[in-house]
């Protein structure tokens, strides 16, 4: 039986486009993924809007303070003053529970002031009144941040989900077409390349749409929640990450698939596509753990299954000239153009062989 010649009457292109609709209808039908989507864009908006409703609560203490003290309170944010007659009006306000601390002038103390609590002085209201000293950052953006370690995070899990929620499916429908004997069906009328790039290309359009819908997500609470700056600082790193995401995307679905096509038992997958696993996995992790070393963050960059990850991280830090994700993105390309090819003949080798599963020499043999 061929495994290359097209049906009679209809051509590759033809083919791959149909089976690609095939992949997205099938998908599109599927109640658990709608869910999980859904769920996954409610999370988002949520998460968002949680953020902005911390950050903008301003926790306000009220103050009782005599009218020497109260005129110099007024300039700090977040008090509430209680204008009063004098020091012992104001402890005795304290003292009853009607305002959190008093400040009342104190000659003995350096700042000419002192703070009465009941039982614990409001920390807001020390550090307030303190005297900060002076500091200089020699290397203010050297240090570890908590924006970079979020911000790799949710690259990585946005990746890594979609590599399992479109990946995985990809070697399981092929394991289930060679189970039930359809795949011999199949390709009397498609070929077998045609078969596995409508399988890579259909779930990747459906992988990218959700990638879109995230983005959208993320825009549309950015800006209803007011926070355009953290949207304008993100505008051009979401975008790159799109497109990484495509060229990293078409490389796993593309494994997948072979190593899907290797095996002939759903039991035998999960060890079949281990490797591909620690490919999605590895890299997610050193990001999180080098995010701050710049010579791992870039030699991750122009990696195929780590840079949807690192380079929109140094994108957003400006520490990437403008030629380096363009370079990566070449980089990438090539390597989907080697690894599709050698997961074509892997494929084509391995689709209709049964029983055992098909070692590596056997399924690279021309």
């Amino acid at each position: 039986m061929t495994l290359g010649t097209d049906a009679p009457g209809v051509s590759t292109l033809q083919s791959t486009y149909l089976v690609a609709e095939r992949e997205v209808v099938t998908r599109i039908r599927s109640k658990a993924f709608l869910v999980s989507t859904a769920i996954i864009l409610v999370g988002i908006v949520a998460g968002i809007f949680l953020m902005s409703f911390l950050g903008d609560r301003t926790q306000t203490t009220s103050v009782a303070a005599p009218s020497t003290v109260a005129g110099q309170l007024a300039a700090v944010d977040g008090l509430e003053v209680t204008e009063v007659s004098s020091a012992a009006e104001a402890r005795e306000l304290v003292r009853g529970e009607e305002v959190d601390a008093a400040v009342i002038p104190d000659d003995a103390s350096p700042t000419g002031i002192a703070v009465v609590a009941l039982t614990e002085a409001p920390e807001m209201l020390v550090t307030a009144l303190s005297q900060a000293p002076a500091v200089e950052l020699l290397d203010p953006d050297g240090g570890w941040t908590f924006l970079r370690y979020i911000m790799g995070i949710a690259f990585g899990i946005i990746f890594m989900m979609s590599a399992m929620s479109f990946g995985m499916p990809v070697a399981t429908s092929v394991v289930e077409e060679k189970q039930t004997r359809v795949i011999e069906i199949l390709i009397t009328a498609i070929p077998a390349r045609a078969l596995l790039a409508g399988k890579v290309l259909g779930n990747t359009l459906m992988a990218l749409a959700q990638i879109v819908l995230i983005v959208a997500a993320v825009s549309v609470s950015l800006i209803a929640t007011g926070q355009t700056e953290i949207l304008s600082g993100l505008g051009t790193p979401l975008l790159w990450f799109a497109l990484f995401f495509v060229t990293g995307f078409l490389l796993i679905a593309t494994m997948f698939a072979a190593t899907g096509a290797m095996v002939s038992r759903q039991e035998d997958i999960s060890q079949s596509v281990a490797p591909i696993m620690y490919l999605v996995m590895i890299p997610y992790m050193l990001v999180i753990f080098f995010s701050n070393n710049p010579l791992v963050m870039s030699i991750m960059s122009y990696v195929p299954f780590s840079s949807p990850v690192s380079m929109p991280i140094r994108l957003f830090f400006g520490e990437a000239q403008w030629w380096e994700p363009i370079l990566s993105i070449a980089i990438s390309l090539a390597a989907c153009v080697l690894v599709i090819g050698i997961a074509a003949r892997i494929y084509e080798n391995s689709l209709l062989r049964m029983g055992s599963r098909v070692k590596w020499r056997e399924a690279l043999r021309s």
